[in-house]
């Protein structure tokens, strides 16, 4: 019974930082899922793979996973590399491709 603390990133549909602030405690699969030959639905009966909890800090979802017992591993979240840009410098004199409609 292994678990996952990480701090969730933003969805494709996101442009700000919304609800992602928090960590969640998520437990690491035990046994593989299949496919039902019948409907071709995907199972599992790891009922410990639906379990997802949510803490204000990294520091409360380590602390809940020691006091339980459950072995954790943290991923930290990676930092955006993005350059802020104003509408502005689209039209600077000194651009090094021209801009055009």
């Amino acid at each position: 019974m292994a678990a996952r603390i990480y701090s969730p990133a933003k969805t494709a549909m996101q442009s700000g930082k919304a609800k992602t602030e928090s960590w969640t405690l998520e437990f690491e699969p035990e046994q593989p899922r299949k496919v039902e030959p019948l409907m071709g639905y995907t199972s599992s009966g790891d009922m410990k793979s639906q379990i997802r909890l949510s803490f204000e800090t990294k520091e409360e979802a380590i602390a809940y996973a020691q006091k339980n017992g459950i072995a954790y591993s943290v991923q930290e979240p990676k930092e955006t590399r993005r350059r802020v840009v104003s509408y502005s410098e689209n039209f600077r004199f000194d651009r090094k491709q021209p801009w055009t409609h």
